[in-house]
């Protein structure tokens, strides 16, 4: 009873270290073991200790899942295998029939299951432009009854309005479900804005290091929570044990990473928008970024995201990302590292042929925690000559 009251109060910093991960009662551990086991011993059938079988419970999972709950200020928090996992999860809730509402600038893994898999199912997407809540009433049915955000987009680095979005999903009762990975706890808590949903891949800022996969969601809603701890169950798609060590230990560094890489985020997009050869920088921090007000209403800072476009178009896109250094060419982001990709060709690929696809001249940076002056220098230096 003391450590709850005790999380009540606590800073996010303070939370990201010892949420949900007390010293081990047996040993005095401080950190939280790794229970590598898929079953555990019962006195009588019926008569445990609160676990089971590993892929409805295990210990290391529960601190997890503590843990990310008190970041985003919830008293619910469900692990999965990965991000789409989760996101699957959700799209689980609904019946053949039901309408949902989502971003046009949204990541390509998430429209290749809607469109691909869930449309197949009976469900009804319409893509709209988030960053217009008018938009996203205006495209409410008889039979909406999801909402899905990202904010800041991905790659368009866009931002929906999360309360104002969430005004409208409470008055017609929709779920409103946001993807905060782009953002993480640290920068953006969308349940406090009225969400009823947060979404996370793990494998990006909360875990931080490129080393693992997996996915969340939190919540504050008590009937959706026992939903889909029901489908955690059902479906099966939890994380392992070691998987769930590592996020915990990536999200002990999680406040001081995000300070760092919204930095140095910060520093690379005011270089590359004096840059003769860009033609454009989408940075939340900028305050040429047409919704930056909101921006400093919303999140606590502007995170490691980064998309441009070059004056010479996608040719000297296909150029500029095989040339850099220090930024390595590779999909996926959030980690300690820096990394360039194309989007059109590479996580958005899904999207080419749809209503919603990324301009073919975007390149999409996630800017890691190294000096700010070399990766500068790198990017100076693959700009050179486009």
């Amino acid at each position: 009873m003391t450590e709850q009251v005790d999380e009540q109060r606590w800073q996010l910093e303070t939370l990201a270290i010892h949420a949900g991960q007390a010293p081990d009662p047996a040993t005095g551990a401080i950190m939280t073991p790794v229970y590598q086991t898929s079953t555990y011993v019962q006195a009588a059938p019926g008569d445990h200790k609160g676990y089971e079988y590993s892929r409805t419970d295990n210990p290391t999972r529960q601190a997890l899942e503590d843990c990310l709950a008190a970041l985003e200020g919830a008293p619910y928090g469900l692990a999965f295998s990965s991000g789409m996992a989760a996101t699957d999860m959700v799209f689980k809730l609904l019946q053949a029939g039901d309408h949902v509402i989502a971003g046009n600038d949204v990541y390509g893994g998430t429209f290749r299951l809607a469109d691909k898999v869930w449309r197949r199912f009976g469900l009804e997407f319409s893509w709209v432009d988030t960053a217009n809540p008018d938009a996203v009433r205006a495209a409410i049915t008889p039979a909406t009854r999801l909402i899905w955000l990202e904010t800041p987009t991905n790659p368009g680095l866009m931002l929906a309005d999360i309360a104002a979005i969430a005004n409208i999903a409470q008055a017609r009762g929709l779920i409103l479900a946001v993807d905060n990975t782009f953002a993480s706890p640290a920068l953006q808590q969308p349940l406090k804005l009225g969400a009823t949903l947060s979404l996370h891949s793990t494998t990006k800022y909360l875990g931080g290091h490129s080393d693992v996969v997996g996915g969340a969601i939190l919540t504050r809603d008590d009937d959706l929570y026992r939903q889909l701890k029901f489908l955690q169950n059902a479906a099966g798609a939890v994380p392992g044990p070691w998987d769930c060590f590592l996020v915990l230990r990536g999200v002990k560094t999680l406040p001081l990473r995000m300070e760092r890489h919204s930095a140095n985020a910060l520093r690379v997009a005011r270089f590359l928008e004096d840059h003769p050869a860009v033609e454009r920088v989408m940075y939340p921090g900028l305050e040429s970024h047409p919704q930056h007000d909101l921006a400093r209403r919303q999140m606590r800072n502007f995170g490691g995201m980064i998309s441009l476009i070059l004056r010479g178009g996608a040719d000297a896109g296909q150029q500029f990302v095989t040339r850099t250094r220090l930024f390595a060419l590779a999909e996926s982001l959030g980690g300690v590292e820096s990394l360039i990709e194309h989007p059109y060709s590479m996580t958005h690929a899904s999207t080419t042929a749809s209503d919603i696809a990324v301009n073919p001249g975007l390149i999409r940076l996630s800017v890691g925690v190294e000096h700010v002056d070399d990766l500068i220098d790198d990017l100076r230096a693959a700009l050179t000559g486009l």
